[in-house]
């Protein structure tokens, strides 16, 4: 039975859907693409009608993880620029996407996977990490844009760094600590 171009945009997005939580959640070498096609409700045989590999998935997974996150850090500018860094901080800073990492930043929870990876990943977070730093340049004090761009990227780079640490350490107390350290150590609007 041939199945329609609409069905195939379907299976395709609920691929990448899933594949953006599975890699997440289990890592780029915890799961295989046998599982992330049964996580879709797709067999294994119809992979490759999709994606050139493995590798070309987690592309297009972390690329869509990214852009939804972007999406969101643009709404909250929108909405509210004098709220926004807080809105960021607080959804991003939490134990929740501490402990949550196929629901959070494809940054945090795959980057030293996708660092050994070919372009096409690293290309994909290189565009999803820059959009998210161009939403926090926007909220940085600073005399000119280049002065807001290096606050953006401290602070990016601080927040990342304080959800891979708060990740990595057995001490409850301190995972929070750090958390709490650079959620309180966002800069205010200027």
């Amino acid at each position: 039975m041939k199945v329609s171009r609409e069905q195939v945009a379907l299976n395709r997005e609920r691929i990448v859907e899933t594949a953006a939580r599975l890699f997440r959640e289990k890592g780029y070498d915890g799961i295989g693409v046998a599982d992330l096609m049964k996580g879709a409700g797709l067999t294994h045989g119809g992979f490759y009608g999709h994606f050139e590999s493995k590798e070309d998935l987690l592309a297009e997974a972390a690329a869509h993880a990214l852009k939804k996150s972007v999406a969101r850090w643009e709404g909250y500018l929108a909405e509210d620029p004098a709220s926004a860094l807080d809105k960021i901080g607080d959804g991003y800073l939490t134990r929740q996407h501490r402990d949550h990492p196929e629901k959070g930043c494809s940054v945090t929870a795959l980057g030293a996977d996708i660092a050994r990876l070919g372009p096409k990943a690293r290309h994909a977070v290189t565009e999803g990490a820059s959009g998210q730093m161009a939403v926090l340049q926007q909220l940085m004090p600073g005399a000119d844009d280049a002065e807001k761009r290096k606050q953006a990227l401290a602070t990016y780079a601080a927040m990342v760094g304080a959800i891979v640490l708060s990740r990595a350490v057995d001490d409850e107390a301190l995972s929070v600590e750090v958390l709490q350290a650079v959620r309180d150590s966002l800069p205010g609007p200027g």
